[in-house]
């Protein structure tokens, strides 16, 4: 690989330099008619930009346009960035300027921390203990996490499940249902752990069957769930039909070219716009220990092109084909994972041990497959959503929702709904939108 020179900077340096010149954040709701400019200049380092956009979509604001500019340790003419609420309006709401204001500010940089590719799988946050689960996905499987969780009288607080190419990773936040504390005791979750390991490896042998693993720390959710799947190897082999029979129009198409002026690598991709599509390869090329110097996002009604010039940590570009290859097949990964095809089932229902359990078991005995899904509990009541297909990948028949009404409606509130038809209209409106914003929801966790 050809290599350019990446800057050193001595760690007691950098804090000076922060010091001395801090982050400056600027909300202007005045030079566009249609969107906030949210304007960002601070001392570059690496992971900087993905904190910056993992703040905004943590926030339900849609980037619809975006510029970076960065060389050795400064950004040179800052970030910007054009953004939207989730009706596609301005941002109007003084809180929600003062947080931004604050959290991209100097004493909310100082704050964010990150922990990039550490093998986590069962650990405590507060009065939680997080779960991580990875593994060969199938039709009924999350039933099955749910009903051993419930025997070992585990309750389902949060969880949020993705998966991809025949591949499952979840993230379930749980504590005991007797004293509604975390679960610390070392018997009792190595008894969990093996009984989960059996499931998730199943009637398989080979060794990517599943994985659980214990540590202790913490890291963003829809962050975790990228760099489970990555290390899962999810973007390898021959992807699953029902991902396949996408019509030229809607498949990512991603290109890497050498930029020889500047010694960049540039990264294309040209796709259907959503909503976290920014973070999501940003996020992608973050874990691959990419550093993003240029960038430029562009997007109207339902499509969007971003482009970013990059190197490697150790300042290398991408000269070989297989690198080459692999950049463009896991940015098409990241890029699918999030994708909520099939119909959204969106649930509330009170609060109770086993809930999760009872309604993946009807949903399995209804012949649904649940391919994402979101699980949040405030206060009493419990907010789930399920995108779900038939058990062989195919649209849900409308005779099997009805059923499922029917068996379902005395004890729950159940709203059916297809996949977003804007690509830029969030995944869940109203209660149930709560559960795929992961970044907020565990601050009210440790509150």
């Amino acid at each position: 690989m050809a290599k350019v020179c990446w800057p050193y900077f001595d760690p007691e340096y950098e804090s000076l330099s922060t010091r001395i010149n801090p982050p400056r954040v600027s909300v202007d709701n005045t030079s566009c008619s249609d969107s906030t400019l949210i304007k960002v200049d601070s001392m570059n380092k690496p992971g900087i930009l993905l904190e910056v956009v993992q703040i905004l979509t943590d926030l339900d604001l849609t980037i619809t346009k975006a510029y970076v500019s960065s060389d050795g340790g400064w950004f040179m003419d800052g970030r910007s960035f054009h953004v939207t609420d989730h009706q596609g309006k301005k941002i109007t709401d003084l809180k929600t300027i003062h947080y931004i204001e604050k959290a991209l500010g100097p004493k909310g940089q100082e704050e964010v921390t990150t922990r990039s590719g550490k093998p986590v799988g069962v650990y405590s946050v507060g009065d939680h203990t997080s779960i991580e689960l990875t593994g060969r996905d199938r039709p009924g499987l999350l039933s099955e996490i749910s009903a051993v969780l419930a025997n070992h009288h585990f309750n389902v607080v949060a969880a949020e499940v993705w998966t991809h190419n025949r591949r499952i990773a979840c993230v379930v936040y749980v504590n005991d249902d007797a004293t509604s504390r975390a679960v610390d005791d070392p018997a009792r979750l190595s008894a969990i752990e093996d009984q989960l390991k059996n499931i998730l490896r199943g009637c398989g042998d080979d060794e990517k069957a599943g994985r659980t693993s214990f540590s202790i720390g913490f890291t963003h959710v829809d962050r975790r769930l990228h760099q489970m799947l990555f290390a899962d190897r999810d973007y390898e082999g021959v992807i699953v039909a029902t991902e396949i029979d996408d019509p030229p129009s809607v498949k990512p198409k991603i290109t890497v070219e050498r930029c020889e002026e500047k010694g960049y690598s540039m990264v294309t991709v040209r796709c259907k716009d959503r909503a976290k599509l920014m973070f999501d390869i940003v996020c992608t090329l973050t874990d691959m220990q990419y550093v993003v110097f240029h960038a430029a996002i562009t997007s109207d009604a339902a499509h969007a092109s971003q482009e970013y010039y990059i190197r490697h940590m150790d300042g290398c570009v991408l000269d070989t084909e297989g690198e080459k290859d692999r950049v463009i097949k896991c940015l098409e990964a990241a890029i699918r994972r999030r994708v909520s095809e099939g119909m959204s089932l969106e649930l509330c229902a009170k609060d109770r041990v086993g809930l999760l359990s009872e309604v993946t078991r009807i949903l399995r005995e209804n012949g649904l497959s649940v391919s994402r899904a979101g699980v949040m509990t405030i206060g009493e009541q419990a907010m789930n959503v399920f995108y779900v297909r038939d058990a062989s990948g195919n649209p849900v028949d409308m005779k099997i929702i009805e059923s499922l009404r029917k068996e379902i409606g005395h004890t729950m509130m159940l709203n059916v709904k297809k996949s977003p038809v804007s690509s830029r209209e969030p995944e869940a409106r109203g209660w149930a939108k709560t559960s795929f914003f992961f970044g907020n929801l565990l601050e009210r966790f440790l509150a």
